[in-house]
């Protein structure tokens, strides 16, 4: 019973943290800018080396 005592409380603070870690992800805060979008893939249209 003494086991139960402990194991409890630590598996319920563990959900707790869990369910807010997911309401982050859900519900992103508004306050932070997005990241920047990703460079485009593929070859320059000119060359920018010397020639």
């Amino acid at each position: 019973m003494a086991v139960l005592a402990v194991i409890i409380p630590v598996l319920m603070l563990g959900v707790v943290l869990a369910l807010g870690r997911y309401e982050e992800w859900l519900l992103p805060n508004e306050d932070r800018p997005l990241p920047a979008p990703p460079a485009p893939v593929g070859r320059p249209a000119r060359p920018t080396g010397p020639r």
